[in-house]
Order: structure tokens, then sequence, then C-alpha cells
């Protein structure tokens, strides 16, 4: 594993950090990275909320979130001791700016040290907070802001909260977080295609038949589901999550690591995405929305049972075709599927390679398989190439495929940091590499505006699927008229 450098010290203002984010993922984050060494015993860990708790409480509360939220064996009574030290909580409301004296006076004596305030909070409150920040004087020229998802709801939304934040923070200072480009993983992406020349001649047009990203859950919405119900499997997931992994996928070779230059690639990947409009948007997206079924040999209600028998027209699930205007990827399709209620919680993404152009061996005896690179992102992370091989044995020539399969955990044998730890060690170290730009946001926003336009005016109906299965048959039938299909399926 590589050596764990500790973080300059900080003070990280937490707003929202009574919330689920904060007590599911956020302080078991900074609870790992405080027991690796990379926190200083002078770092501050400050969480502001509008309730009014005592310390105390504040603290119980965070180690019942500890317990339940990290692996067996990992909380451990002597590092809570420490970690609890750090910690502490006030009193901040977004609508009134003029009560933030606790945290002014917990923060005037600070000096020049890394600020960074992470807003775990609704989207509806980032320009609140911000200014409020900004109306305190509170932001310094170490100061940063962490903004976390969905970054609004469509191009005028997220245009508005960039908009705002950006009138307190200068953009260098603004860190949108998704989380998924953390994870080992997708980072690993970066090294497979640029640290090997062995695949960059591949991979392209030519040699490359389609690629298809999947990113498969089988919990439903659980509490989020008034939220959900307004947002949907597009915005939720694509818009963030799978677009982004399409950029690192598809992007040409940065001319260096740095932040600006990996993110100008991922722009270019964005502005090339081929419209979905009303004249194929039936033919290049399906939606869907699970009903009641069956996962893991248990009964699971549908999404209207959930809302309480409201009938609602919002997709849980969603698969798309996309077409990337340029020259290494024309003709090149890009299938991507996502969705809540599935048969697994698996994502992955799939390089299917071309047939060989002419098999020497016996059709009737050979199936000549094409050659897939499949990159695991969860809950197995690591890299497996398909190839043909020859069985071995005097028994005669016989082929099958078989796998070249790199477990990250078992080659390493060490647990990585999860990627909100390591997004939170990368946003304290002032690296934005691993963050989303403005133009980033907007420009998927812009794209992803049109196909809800497109299924509005094309009226395109939500298509049930039982829960347990791998979404609605359309699904099946979007890349079957292409003759080809899911892996796996």
């Amino acid at each position: 594993m590589a050596e764990l450098v500790p973080v300059e010290e900080f003070d990280l203002i937490i707003f929202g950090g009574t919330g689920d984010l904060a007590m599911r993922k956020l302080l078991p984050a900074l609870y790992h990275r405080d027991r690796d060494g990379q926190i200083t015993a002078t770092s501050r860990i400050i969480a502001a909320s509008r309730g009014d708790v005592s310390r105390d409480d504040y603290l119980a509360r965070v180690e019942e979130a500890l317990r339940a939220n990290l692996n067996e064996g990992e909380f451990e009574d002597e590092q809570w001791q420490a970690f609890r030290e750090r910690i502490h909580y006030v009193q901040a409301d977004a609508s009134d700016h003029d009560k933030w004296g606790d945290l002014c006076e917990m923060l005037k004596d600070a000096g020049d040290r890394n600020r960074v305030a992470y807003l775990a909070t609704a989207p509806s409150l980032f320009g609140p907070f911000a200014t409020g920040l900004r109306h305190n004087g509170l932001v310094t020229a170490n100061s940063r802001i962490v903004l976390e998802k969905p970054l609004g709801r469509d191009l005028a939304s997220a245009e508005e909260i960039n908009n705002a934040v950006g009138h307190c923070f200068a953009e260098n200072q603004i860190f949108r977080i998704d989380h998924y480009l953390g994870k080992e993983t997708v980072q690993n992406l970066l090294a497979l295609r640029f640290a090997n020349s062995l695949f960059e001649p591949l991979w392209r047009r030519g040699a490359v038949d389609h690629v298809q990203i999947t990113v498969a859950e089988d919990l439903g919405v659980g509490n989020r589901i008034e939220f959900y119900d307004r947002i949907g499997a597009l915005r939720d997931m694509v818009q963030n999550h799978m677009l982004q992994l399409v950029c690192l996928v598809a992007m040409e070779a940065p001319s260096s690591l740095h932040h600006d230059a990996v993110r100008d690639e991922k722009m270019k990947v964005l502005r090339a995405l081929r419209p979905i409009t009303e004249d194929n948007v039936r033919t290049h997206t399906v939606r869907g929305q699970y009903t009641a079924g069956a996962i893991g040999g248990q009964t699971v209600e549908g999404f209207d049972d959930e809302l309480g028998g409201k009938e609602s027209t919002t997709e849980t699930f969603v698969a798309l075709k996309v077409d990337i205007d340029n020259w290494r990827w024309s003709n090149v399709p890009f299938y991507l599927r996502t969705g809540k209620r599935l048969k697994d919680k698996h994502s992955e993404i799939v390089v299917q390679f071309q047939e060989v152009p002419h098999s020497i061996f016996p059709e009737q005896r050979f199936d000549v398989v094409p050659n897939r690179l499949t990159i695991r992102l969860q809950p197995d992370e690591g890299v497996k190439l398909s190839v043909m091989a020859k069985e071995p044995g005097p028994g005669g020539f016989e082929l099958k495929p078989v796998s070249l399969d790199l477990s990250f955990e078992e080659t390493f044998g060490v647990r990585y940091p999860d990627a909100y730890e390591r997004l939170l060690m990368e946003v304290l170290r002032g690296n934005p590499a691993l963050f989303m730009r403005r133009d980033e946001v907007e420009s998927a926003w812009q794209w992803i505006d049109n196909i809800i336009a497109s299924w509005q005016e094309a009226n395109q109906k939500v298509e049930s699927y039982v829960a347990g299965s791998w979404g609605p048959t359309a699904s099946s039938l979007l890349l079957d008229r292409d003759g080809r299909s899911w892996q796996p399926d």
C-alpha cells in the first residue's frame, strides 16, 4: 500500500453534522484516517447544525454511528478516545447568519491553517451556507468548500448554485464531490490506460465493438424516497457518476496528471456526446420502475407501495445508448444502465472487443468468444481480461474462454481506504484532480436536460420491472436491436 502521509493541521466544518451523510460516511471515514495517523492531533472536526445539542450528546451520537457503520473489529475504545478529542459541535442556521457566534469564536484564532467547509446538506442550502461563511468573515485564502451531489436538478438550478457559491469562493476553492471518482478501481482506470502501452492501440474504433457501464443496486431508495421521487435515476446517477465514468473511459491521454489537464480531456468527451432528442429518444433510452418482487429470498415492495400507494412516474431504472462524435469512438456505442432493486449489487465497466476477422477453427466445434476487459468497481474491485486458450491435455485441440483476473484486495493484501476517505484527504491537501469543475457539471446537465425534455415531448412512459430482475424487457431490446446483449445477464 502507498505510504500514508499525514495532512497539515486543519479545521473541517461539517454543515449538516447531525445528518445521515455525516454519520454514515464522513465521520467513519475520518475515524479511519485518524486511526492510520493521517490526521494531526491539533486538527479539529467541527459539526454544525441547527439543533441545540450539547457536545457530550453529539459525541454519544457519533459513537453510536461509528459502532453501527464500521466493520466488525474496527471500533477500538482507545482510538475512539483520541478521535473524540478532535470533534466539536456548534449551532449554525443557514437562514440566520448573525447567530454563528460560536463558530466564529472557535475559528477566530485559527491563523492560516487549512479550513474546509463540507456542505452535507440539501443543495438548496449550498448558496446560503457559502454566503454565511463570507458574511461572517470565515473565508480565508486557505479556505475550501465541498459541495455534495446532486448539484441542482437541471442546468438552471446548477448554474444558480454555482453562481451563489462562486460569489463567495474562487473556483479553485470549490470542490464538487462525486464519490465514484474516489474509488480505487476508477483511479486505476487511468493507470490501466496510460501506464501500459498494451491497451492504447486497441482503445478505439476498429478494435472495440462497444462499451457497457452498469451500476446496479439491489436495495430500494429507503428513507430517500420523497427526495428520489423528485429526482429519479437519470438525475441521481447518470448526470454525475456514470457520465464521469464515460469520460474516464473515452478521454484522450492528458498531457500530465495536473488536475486541469485531466479535466480538460473529460470536457472534450462531454462536448462530443451526441444529443438524445425526440427523434431517437425511444430507441436510445429506457425508463423503468420496480414493482414488488423477491431479492435474496425476501419479498420487497414496489416503488409505488413504498410511496404509500401514490402513483409515480419517476424512473428507478434507466438504460441509455450513448454515441460519442469524435474520431476515436465514432460508431462505437456506450451502453449505460443503472437501477434500484435489481438482481444484485455490482458496478462494472465492460470493454467488448471485436470478433477475430477470420476464425481458423471449425465453427461446428468451437465458439471463439471475443475478448472482453471487465473493470469491476464493486463489490470486488479488480480487472479481468477474457481470452481464448487451448484446454491442456492429450485429448485433442479444445478451445475455452479463460480469465486473467486481478483482484486488488487479493493481490495487495491490504484494506484500501474507501472513496470518502480518499476524497476527504484530497480536499484537505487542496488537490482538485478528483473533483468536478464547474464547466463539467453544467455540460453534463445540459446533455441530461435534453433527455428529460425529449421524454416529455415523446410522452415516454416508465415501464415496470419486477424487483430482483435486471430491469425492463426494453433494456435487453436496446442492445438486441444492435445484435448485442448485456454482460452479465
